[in-house]
């Protein structure tokens, strides 16, 4: 499996990407910032500035069913948060 796992489409990366010309991606855990650089600017032709990244630690959950009370966590993940230089744009709507 490559570098970068899934981008981040939510409301608020959309507005920075619009704003600030920031996206965020889900990565591998083991990917460093030279890494996460490389793959974005390998994947969509752009020029990356700079990148930041989040190491997210999975959160316990919990929930009831007849069978009594199942416990378990979620996943431990990383983000990271890439900043293109000059005009360039990513667009993930383009392949629907």
């Amino acid at each position: 499996m490559g570098i970068i796992i899934k981008p981040i489409v939510t409301e608020k990366m959309t507005a920075q990407g619009e704003k600030l010309n920031r996206y965020g991606f889900i990565v591998d855990r083991k990917a460093n910032k030279l890494q996460v650089k490389a793959a974005v600017e390998q994947m969509y032709n752009v020029t990356v500035a700079d990148v930041n990244t989040v190491n997210y630690h999975g959160k316990k959950k919990s929930r009831y069913t007849k069978a009594g009370m199942l416990r378990g966590r979620m996943n431990h993940f990383k983000k990271a948060y890439v900043t293109l230089a000059g005009e360039d744009k990513i667009d993930f709507y383009s392949n629907i």
